[in-house]
């Protein structure tokens, strides 16, 4: 099957897609873009969280077919260019938040979407921060480095914006 889709910004195509595949194993092995990690395939874990037509959506738990004609947006996607980080991903290994890697992509997506919303309304909270994080699971850390990360991008965006 041949899948039409925008990834990151640019139309895409990929050509010999099982109709039973999941966008995550069409992201890494047909379009080359290993940013978001398969570790359940369950969508339970959060490693292969992406934008689906700007909603998160475990990608493993969605078929490619459903994404003909949609826009995916994948952690390789959230930097404003391939030179620059995005203030999350800066934020994330500043402060330490970043282990194995297995975990951080899930994270940083989840996180830019939680600022994406948030921002310009005042100091975040931790619950609000929990809360948005709650679909991601780490194995390596307490999660406190990542909370200081999701704080640090968002005190910075907040005086950005």
């Amino acid at each position: 099957m041949r899948l039409n889709l925008t990834v990151n910004g640019t139309p895409r195509q990929a050509d010999g897609v099982w109709e039973g595949e999941s966008l995550l194993t069409t992201l890494r092995e047909h379009l080359d873009l290993p940013g978001s990690k398969n570790a359940c395939e369950q969508g339970e874990c959060g490693s292969c969280t992406v934008y689906l037509d700007g909603e998160l959506v475990c990608s493993c738990l969605v078929l490619a077919a459903q994404a003909e004609g949609r826009e995916v947006v994948t952690v390789e996607g959230v930097a404003p260019s391939d030179a620059e980080l995005h203030e999350v991903q800066r934020a994330f290994v500043e402060a330490g938040a970043v282990q194995c890697g297995f975990c951080t992509p899930g994270l940083i997506v989840s996180t830019h979407d939680l600022l994406a919303r948030r921002v310009g309304r005042g100091p975040i909270t931790d619950p609000e921060i929990r809360e948005a994080l709650a679909g991601n699971l780490c194995r390596c850390t307490g999660y406190e480095k990542i909370i200081d990360a999701v704080r640090l991008a968002a005190e910075r965006m907040e005086r950005a914006a």
